[in-house]
């Protein structure tokens, strides 16, 4: 569950959403929590849950006449590997760029620049 080498799209970031949350799932139950955001029909659900397995992401469970998913991945080591794809696309690799850009384009409360320290400070430690 650790080194992913493959990119899950926007799409299938929905999808595994809802499985990370709770699983084992059947494809209808990952169709009907979908359909609370988006206007897919089950068969294009179905192919999002084909292109994931395929790719490794989520595992099979045969239960009775119903397949079963379930992540073969985690969520923070997907979002570990995004992180790294975006930051290497749009800041060249640079976390202090990202940083800089982040802290003078946006507007942090003072309680959110305390945490940020905190992470900071926990991080030279």
């Amino acid at each position: 569950m650790d080194n992913i080498t493959f990119k899950i799209t926007d799409a299938e970031w929905l999808v595994m959403k809802v499985v990370w949350q709770e699983s084992p799932l059947t494809a209808s139950a990952i169709s009907k929590e979908l359909k609370l955001e988006t206007d897919w029909n089950p068969k294009t659900v179905q192919t999002l849950i084909g292109r994931l397995v395929k790719k490794g992401a989520l595992g099979i469970k045969k239960a009775a006449s119903l397949n079963e998913y379930y992540p073969l991945v985690s969520k923070e080591n997907c979002m570990r590997k995004e992180t790294k794809t975006f930051l290497q696309k749009v800041y060249g690799g640079s976390l202090k760029v990202l940083i800089a850009n982040f802290v003078n384009d946006e507007t942090l409360t003072p309680k959110e620049i305390e945490e940020l320290k905190s992470l900071l400070n926990e991080k030279i430690k």
